[in-house]
């Protein structure tokens, strides 16, 4: 009897510490998530009180170029604005950390995979931003595919250690490779040591045949698709990536309060509908938004909105520098000199104005008479050759995977769950990417208006200048007709006089 209720009581203590237990932790998961909420709240109220702009729409002295990996950026900037901006107008390109110094003369362009944490060092009313997002599960593919492709260009090596050391050789050296960008410089080294691994287990095994027909599954060769969403460096870095980018808010932001705002975010999702907020009105605030999966309508876009803009820039600059010129040199110095130092100590920077490009430094669009459809044609060219090049990279380095190979085709093997995976995962770039294509068919439409307009105008000229040339032409022909009547009747009343004589 003793026996039982002893056994009774430990029972009884052993409920009431768990209970004891399961209320604290509620509380302390309460008091976690109110902390969060708080972190969160406060950084989105602080970000959402920017005013946005009002001449959003124009471009201003700085073009700051956010691009968000795996959206076609290079092509714009390879084939568009370096065609717009010389090499002496950009910014040292900053991948990392800021590595210019934002008051640096000339410097007019900014493209970088930096998020928007960056106009915390840049002038804010001199600054106008620009990007390109893309469909969330195409994203990932693409990030998927991209991060073992640069990653099996090391397979060329014997083993792990051997590559390990040659891609450090090669960034200690003064130039920029892929392993140095971010969020390559996370992704592919994770990606190589997992090749590597699966490499040597096929060593190991004495075989390499491969069972899978699906490149996206092949576990043999490369990590299963399935693996590579779930794991934590995806999920920190690529998963809601775009919006996490445009919110200033990625592990590589130059906000203090940035860590502890993404922790959050990832522990309680409920939380991401502040980020999401913050970043459509990012959104909201840009010169231009582009859509990756509308292509050719966001290039020629881009060309109206963004190259018309410089080509007019680089022009109004030549205007004042061919009026300068007839003006005695030494007093046109000392006017821009005066001009240059007011606008330093007015912005706290000195990206130089329009009227101070010397011709020299002009991309190669503006050095001649360009318009938005010449630029179109240029754009076209360069793609063109880009692509070809880029995809013999590509395909030299997936040989060294072989039989995986990453196709469109290929992409349909995957199953429907797994793709249900990705949009869960990426909720808040599913949402974002809904709300560029709204601001993408409103930029259209004013596109579409701003065209109409114009051609309008060039009509009403055209017609007023044919009227004009008509009224011209029976001005004078009357006038003829007059001059010629007067000279009859001139002649006529000199010779009656000598008749009369």
């Amino acid at each position: 009897m003793r026996q039982k209720v002893h056994i009774f009581e430990v029972l009884v203590i052993l409920v009431f510490l768990l209970s004891v237990s399961t209320i604290t932790k509620a509380s302390e998961s309460k008091d976690s998530f109110n902390r969060c909420e708080h972190i969160v709240k406060q950084w989105a109220s602080s970000s959402l009180d920017l005013k946005v702009k009002d001449d959003k729409h124009v471009l201003q002295n700085l073009l700051f170029f956010l691009h968000v990996p795996r959206t076609g950026g290079r092509t714009y900037f390879h084939c568009f604005l370096k065609k717009l901006y010389a090499s002496s107008l950009e910014c040292p390109r900053s991948y990392d950390k800021l590595r210019f110094d934002p008051r640096k003369p000339k410097c007019r362009l900014l493209v970088t995979h930096d998020d928007y944490s960056m106009m915390s060092k840049l002038p804010k009313d001199e600054t106008s931003v620009v990007t390109i997002l893309r469909n969330p599960i195409d994203r990932v593919f693409s990030a998927y595919e991209f991060s073992i492709e640069v990653a099996a260009r090391f397979l060329v090596h014997p083993n792990l250690t051997s590559a390990t050391k040659m891609s450090g050789r090669l960034r200690s050296k003064n130039t920029i490779s892929t392993l140095d960008i971010w969020p390559w410089k996370y992704l592919v080294p994770w990606m190589r040591e997992d090749l590597f691994a699966r490499r040597e287990a096929r060593k190991q095994n004495g075989h390499s045949d491969v069972t899978s027909i699906n490149p996206y599954d092949m576990e043999e060769m490369v990590m299963p698709l399935h693996e590579y969403i779930k794991n934590p460096i995806a999920r920190d870095i690529l998963h809601n990536g775009a919006t996490y980018q445009v919110a200033g808010l990625t592990n590589n932001s130059y906000l203090t309060e940035a860590h502890d705002v993404r922790h959050c975010v990832l522990k309680y999702q409920s939380l991401g509908d502040y980020v999401l907020k913050v970043a459509k009105k990012r959104l909201d605030d840009m010169l231009y938004v582009g859509l990756t999966d509308n292509h050719k309508e966001s290039a020629t876009m881009f060309a109206n909105v963004v190259g018309t803009q410089a080509i007019s820039q680089f022009s109004e600059s030549k205007s004042h520098e061919d009026h300068a010129a007839k003006n005695n040199s030494e007093q046109s110095s000392s006017l821009v000199e005066s001009d240059f130092d007011a606008n330093y100590h007015q912005s706290n920077s000195s990206y130089q104005k329009t009227s101070q490009i010397s011709s020299s430094e002009r991309g190669e669009a503006t050095k001649e008479k360009m318009t938005a459809g010449k630029l179109m044609d240029a754009y076209e060219s360069c793609i063109s050759n880009l692509r070809k090049t880029q995809s013999e990279r590509r395909v030299n380095s997936l040989k060294k995977i072989s039989p995986a190979n990453f196709t469109k085709e290929g992409r349909r093997q995957v199953s429907e769950a797994l793709l249900q995976e990705i949009t869960s995962l990426n909720s808040l770039d599913v949402e974002l990417y809904k709300y560029a294509q709204t601001i993408f068919a409103n930029q259209h439409k004013r596109m579409l208006q701003n065209k109409v307009i114009t051609e309008e105008l060039d009509n009403w000229f055209d017609d007023s200048y044919s009227a004009y040339s008509w009224e011209a032409i029976f001005i004078a022909i009357a006038a003829l007709f007059v001059l010629l009547f007067a000279v009859l009747f001139v002649t006529s009343k000199s010779r009656r006089s000598k008749v009369k004589l």
